[in-house]
């Protein structure tokens, strides 16, 4: 009786094991959500009169089909999660940067700029396209402590700051990529493009796997770092404890003695820095040429991955590569199966919503 009773044990525990995740809403609630998403979007699909057995072939293929699709989506997400990295450290402060967009182009500016006509690509070794992403993040980093310094000195929202600031970086790109006495490639004929010369060979960041045929670069790696490092500092740090001290209480904290403005302007230096530094990866690493049309949305979807990955780095990294696969995904869609670019905004927004939603029904749940 006790060999049987200890094996009905063994297996109830065994049972309780498989059906863990099915207990924890705050797994499979997410993940209805996206489901529920894209089934709605296939419906979309089908009323547009677009075959969906090529609707979804043509996804498949351009997320996962190939090592360079796997390759192109996961460089793709490495640029909104370090977006979205910034944005919950900004977050912990109560901060709220929708100004990824134009900290990005600052980013890819300034990264050109080196790596063109800044002596980058004669550096030893390494540095030839290190020191460009750091004066990407730089750069980026001194664009975001622009909203953080007018939030301390005159009070600005710095929603408002830090969107009006992507307006005048983005329109800086366009006029950079537009003026020959700027960046823009020497005009050879009438049908030469509004884009810069393509970045030297040494500036150009690795590959990560440099005999497989996949287009990931070695910024994965650094995402991943500063995944961990971001983490460690909100958990564990006293400047987490400051940024969080700062978001829930300001006057407490300052009556504490805590450097409130000097806090702020870090914190959106901070958030600049990885927006940068994600335009100097989507540059030296994927686009090769800065173009008018270079920060192509991703400080917005960054933005929501900030916002879908509730204050945590893990989080970041799990919308990150929902998104990046989505975005490359949509990309084959629209350009393979003829699938309208609305409709596949449709089905982004609709997973964007219905996310939140959960998210939203998950903290009502607690």
């Amino acid at each position: 009786m006790t060999t049987l009773a200890s094996a009905g044990a063994v297996r109830g525990a065994r049972w309780a094991t498989w059906l863990a995740p099915a207990r924890r809403p705050d797994l499979w609630v997410p993940v209805s959500a996206v489901l529920l998403a894209l089934a709605v979007g296939l419906v979309l699909i089908a009323a547009a009169g677009v075959s969906l057995r090529e609707a979804i072939a043509a996804f498949a293929d351009g997320a996962w089909g190939s090592p360079y699709s796997i390759g192109a989506s996961l460089n793709r997400a490495v640029a909104l999660a370090l977006v979205g990295l910034g944005f919950i450290v900004a977050h912990r402060a109560n901060l709220t940067n929708v100004g990824g967009e134009g900290q990005i182009a600052a980013g890819g500016i300034a990264s050109t700029t080196l790596c063109l006509y800044g002596g980058a690509a004669s550096l030893p070794g390494p540095f030839a396209w290190i020191v460009p992403l750091l004066v990407a993040a730089l750069a980026g980093g001194l664009w975001g402590s622009i909203a953080g310094f007018l939030k301390v000195r005159i009070g600005t929202n710095e929603v408002i700051s830090t969107l009006l600031l992507s307006f005048i970086a983005v329109w800086a790109l366009y006029g950079c990529v537009q003026s020959t006495n700027l960046l823009r490639q020497p005009m050879t004929n009438s049908a030469t493009l509004p884009e810069s010369l393509e970045i030297p060979d040494r500036t150009k960041v690795p590959p990560l796997i440099p005999d497989l045929d996949m287009p990931l670069h070695l910024g994965a790696i650094v995402c991943l770092v500063a995944a961990a490092v971001v983490a460690l500092v909100l958990a564990r740090s006293l400047f987490g404890l400051r940024l969080r001290a700062v978001g829930l209480n300001p006057p407490a904290a300052r009556r504490a003695g805590m450097p409130i403005g000097a806090t702020v302007m870090l914190a959106m230096f901070i958030a600049g820095a990885f927006a940068g530094l994600a335009g100097g990866f989507m540059l030296q690493g994927e686009q090769l040429a800065l173009k008018a049309r270079f920060p192509s949305g991703y400080g917005l979807d960054g933005l929501v991955v900030g916002l879908l990955a509730r204050g945590t780095a893990k989080g970041v990294l799990a919308s990150a590569l929902l998104f990046g696969f989505l975005r490359s995904g949509g990309i084959a869609m629209e350009l393979v199966a003829g699938v309208p670019s609305a409709i596949v905004l449709v089905i982004q927004g609709l997973v964007i919503l219905l996310l939140a939603g959960s998210a939203w029904w998950l903290e009502r749940l607690k």
